[in-house]
């Protein structure tokens, strides 16, 4: 078939129309952008190099075969994408969108550079499934590209529509996936499937919508209200994150904290009074640097990226407002996946420390609490990127452990001077020890007196001073130094060594 200058024309135009004006129109009608529109919106204005316009174009109906790829650059970096064009049979996946797909993400191992999905897909082509689904370029040749590229390159999606059956683990496979607020969804099964295999009734939003995954499941990790904040969580991450493993984050222009942050007022002396821990981040924390991931899920436990002097940091701290800041099944995931994210990408680490310990209980445990608490461990013991302990109020038991406490190989662990370090709190302590005693004594203002007297005890055995005295914390900061003492330690510790273990690879305790 020969092709002069207005033939190729022509069908190159009908490749970038996409499908019929009818899906447009139906799309639009729900607030969805054609995905080339998306592309446009992320990627620099003129930097889009596209691969594959003419993916199946002997096929009637099926342009591009329903996924544009390429590459572009954001904010001047280089970047790799693939979007599915959900106006051709609602985005599904043909044999060459599978190929496309799996080229890109190849392209993007090879080259080094980030990875970005967006995602809006209703899964394979049953019609086509022997030509996309079993072979070795099949679809499961992206999921192995996928792990593969894990900690190598960020991988980054945002999900405008459905995500379905095997489809959905490529948003399970990214770093993070930015979920817009009533049209995306994730699911392996269609609520009529559900029905039909399970008996139960249900739809695609309260099985697999949007506020389920980034709230209840932890699969998302930004709830967007419109396409474009979604796009611009996309862009947001990228700018704290290096092009890949061996390169370093991205510096920006230093800014001073907050000027009206007072991070001494900001925390209690009861331990009682709950405080949010993300006001204090943000106190410390470059202004307006502070980029919170999966901020409505497990939110006793807050983490997120964000500058110091104008240097990227990974932020894990404990939220009292919220479960008083215990440490939970789902948290210590949370924790797992945020840290493994940052040690892969050279991200230092900061632990902001007001935890009671992990939760106890015949429910958590049956949940495996045990395995998931050991799993967030290990996340902190493999770490290798500098890491920084600081209790601010309280670490206990271990609660300790899990955020990098001394004995985790932390470029430091600092106190502030109403820290408190010890197996339990002053209460526990003094009921576990002499529970006995205290209820054979009958007068109540003896009992309190004694108790009073027991906790006071307990409570200068665990003194700060103390504990600095013997070489526990390696400082007592005031709260309005922290700041400068972190910027100072933090370059003092960047260059270190990262050699961990002689092995391939640990057991995790999944």
């Amino acid at each position: 078939m020969t092709l002069d200058g207005e033939a190729l024309e022509q069908l190159r135009k009908r490749a970038r129309a996409g499908g019929a004006d009818k899906y447009h129109a139906a799309n639009a009608a729900k607030g969805k952008l054609f995905a080339r529109e998306r592309v446009a919106l992320l990627v620099d204005e003129g930097s889009f190099v596209e691969d594959g316009l003419y993916a199946n174009a002997m096929a009637e109906g099926l342009p591009a075969d329903g996924v544009v790829t390429g590459t572009a650059t954001i904010d001047g970096r280089q970047v790799c994408l693939m979007a599915n064009d959900s106006t051709v049979k609602a985005g599904s996946w043909g044999a060459r969108t599978v190929e496309k797909i799996i080229r890109i993400i190849e392209r993007a191992y090879a080259t080094g550079v980030p990875m970005v999905y967006l995602v809006d897909s209703a899964g394979a082509r049953i019609t086509d499934q022997v030509e996309l689904f079993p072979g070795r370029r099949g679809a499961g040749k992206i999921f192995w590209n996928q792990v593969r590229a894990s900690g190598s390159i960020p991988q980054v999606c945002a999900l405008f529509g459905p995500s379905a059956a095997g489809g959905a683990y490529i948003p399970a496979f990214c770093d993070v996936v930015a979920m817009v607020d009533g049209n995306a969804s994730m699911y392996l099964g269609s609520d009529r499937m559900v029905e039909m295999v399970t008996g139960e009734k249900t739809t695609l939003e309260a099985m697999g919508g949007a506020k389920v995954h980034c709230a209840e499941s932890g699969v998302g990790h930004f709830l967007c209200k419109t396409e474009a904040e979604a796009l611009d969580v996309v862009r947001r991450y990228l700018s704290y994150l290096p092009a890949n493993w061996t390169q370093e984050p991205p510096t920006a222009a230093a800014t001073p904290a907050p000027e009206k942050a007072d991070l001494a007022a900001l925390v209690p002396a009861s331990e009682r009074q709950a405080f949010d821990m993300r006001r204090y981040v943000k106190g410390l924390l470059d202004e307006g640097s502070f980029f919170e991931i999966q901020a409505l899920w497990a939110k006793e436990l807050t983490i997120g990226f964000g500058r110091l002097n104008g240097q990227v940091v990974g932020v894990v701290g404990n939220n009292s407002m919220f479960k008083g800041g215990v440490l939970f099944v789902d948290s210590a995931d949370k924790a797992t996946r945020f840290v493994q994210l940052c040690d892969a990408f050279n991200v230092p680490l900061l632990f902001l420390s007001d935890v009671p310990g992990f939760m106890v209980g015949s429910a958590v445990e049956k949940q495996g609490i045990i395995r998931h608490g050991a799993k967030m461990i290990t996340a902190i013991s493999e770490a290798t990127v500098p890491k920084i302990c600081v209790v601010v109020r309280k670490a206990y038991g271990a609660g300790l452990y899990a955020m990098a406490g001394p004995g985790f190989e932390p470029d430091a662990t600092i106190a502030l001077p109403t820290a408190k370090i010890a197996v339990m709190g002053a209460e526990a302590a003094v009921n576990a020890v002499y529970a006995n005693k205290i209820a054979a004594i009958e007068d109540e203002a003896e009992r309190a007196a004694f108790v009073a007297a027991k906790r006071a005890e307990y409570e200068r055995d665990i003194d700060i001073v103390r504990l600095a005295s013997e070489l526990v914390v390696d400082a007592i900061v005031e709260p309005h130094d922290l700041r400068d003492e972190l910027v100072r330690r933090f370059t003092a510790a960047r260059g270190k060594e990262r050699h961990f273990s002689r092995r391939r690879h640990g057991v995790t305790p999944v």
